[in-house]
């Protein structure tokens, strides 16, 4: 773990972020609307905490978690049939930065400098990668974030409508809920947009390399009349264990980071 991540502009931005719409939420649009010591404020204002409190956590796991560091000692099976049938000889898994063997699914980042086992993208809101140890985390941070972006906004939906009149011959303070409205509107569709893809992905056991890698293999499939499906596909329920878990009821939980797969060796769809 390196807490020095932390300390840079777009993570301590995000936080910011998070802090402002959580003092907005509460101290303003709840407020005003039934009133923080009134019972229904109240109940609003612990959901909602709580979903900031799991933001947070997430967040804070994202950037101090490493995403998957390949084995000083690992060495490839050149016997596996999911090696064999993936690459042409050791070679073409032969990183050309590191100069040293990646396991399956695992590429080289150009920031981190070094290679990252099941590698999605690097994340500069997180000042780190988002690979096989923590990539729970971050769909966990943009699933929770959503539900509060959204929650924040029926809040401030919800005192708008209670308020109207008030704002009405109020010109600054119109201004101020709009440029509210804006923020939290344009939080819940961006976020909610990439919390869809990620679902997507994660239903197809894909990481984003593999989705942009695959649209050649899908064309050339298509282009000699056969069928293609990605190779680690293994169903929906399967994909979605091999990411949250096994146990459902850990599955919101971002604490637990465990997965089926051990970042190295991935079951592939031909031996299921």
């Amino acid at each position: 773990m390196s807490c020095r991540r932390f300390f840079s502009i777009p993570v301590l931005s995000a936080i910011l972020l998070m802090g402002l719409v959580y003092y907005f939420t509460l101290f303003v649009f709840i407020d005003d609307w039934v009133g923080l010591r009134s019972s229904p404020g109240k109940l609003n204002a612990f959901i909602f905490s709580f979903l900031a409190s799991l933001c947070l956590l997430s967040l804070s796991i994202c950037v101090l978690v490493d995403p998957g560091r390949v084995p000083s000692s690992y060495v490839p099976d050149v016997e596996s049939p999911n090696w064999s049938g993936s690459n042409n000889g050791t070679e073409a898994r032969k990183c050309d930065k590191c100069f040293a063997y990646k396991p399956l699914r695992t590429h080289h980042c150009r920031v981190c400098r070094r290679c990252v086992l099941k590698m999605d993208h690097h994340c500069v809101w997180i000042n780190n990668c988002v690979g096989y140890a923590n990539y729970k985390a971050f769909f966990l941070l943009v699933f929770y974030a959503t539900l509060a972006s959204i929650y924040s906004t029926v809040l401030l939906v919800c005192c708008i409508f209670k308020n109207a009149e008030s704002y009405a011959g109020n010109v600054p303070l119109k201004t101020f809920m709009v440029a509210c409205g804006v923020v939290v509107i344009g939080l819940s569709i961006t976020l909610g947009t990439l919390l869809a893809w990620h679902i997507y992905l994660i239903a197809h056991n894909m990481t984003t390399i593999e989705h942009y890698d695959s649209k050649r293999a899908l064309w050339l499939a298509k282009k000699s009349g056969q069928s293609f499906r990605h190779q680690f596909d293994l169903g929906v329920y399967n994909n979605i264990t091999s990411v949250l878990g096994s146990n459902i009821i850990k599955w919101l939980c971002p604490t637990v980071t465990r997965n089926t797969e051990d970042g190295i060796n991935f079951s592939a769809s031909r031996d299921s």
